[in-house]
């Protein structure tokens, strides 16, 4: 019998560059977007190498626009004075609404925009897909673990009986 398919993510089609893991734990997310970046040629031959780092960062809105702070792409080697600096902020490209709704969010919720995923789609176009999501008190994160860890024992616990 062949496996349901699952709903494809942003990100499985291509090549997985950076994954911010430790936001899933930080933050509880709702809104999902695919983001384009304003990259310049070594930092797309640095990404090619599958070096980025997205853990730190952060988009943030600043006149009308969303941009993408502290995201750490290293120095392409091979590049001599033409080289970037590798912590430079850089333009997210998103659609008018789409800005607009992030920024509404931030501003009335209180949401954070934060990076989820780094990659290459599959026409290898460099993507970011950040999430709107609210930050979790130690006590939320203790409670989503206690449920995961139940969920898990009572999927063992029918596995066994049933």
């Amino acid at each position: 019998m062949a496996k349901p398919k699952k709903k494809p993510k942003p990100g499985d089609n291509g090549k997985l560059i950076a994954d911010n893991r430790k936001a899933r734990h930080n933050y509880e997310f709702f809104d999902m977007f695919e983001a384009g970046i304003q990259l310049t040629g070594t930092e797309v031959k640095s990404l090619r190498n599958g070096k980025a780092n997205i853990a730190e960062s952060y988009a943030t809105e600043e006149k009308g626009e969303i941009w993408l702070i502290n995201c750490h792409i290293p120095e392409y080697l091979q590049a001599n004075r033409n080289n970037h600096n590798p912590r430079r902020r850089r333009k997210l490209l998103l659609h008018k609404k789409e800005v607009n709704t992030l920024i509404g969010a931030v501003q009335r919720d209180g949401m954070s925009i934060v990076p989820n995923r780094l990659y290459f789609n599959e026409r290898g176009r460099a993507k970011l897909q950040i999430v709107l999501a609210k930050g979790r008190k130690a006590h939320d994160k203790r409670e989503v673990a206690k449920k995961r860890d139940w969920q898990r024992e009572k999927a063992r616990l029918m596995r066994e009986k049933g």
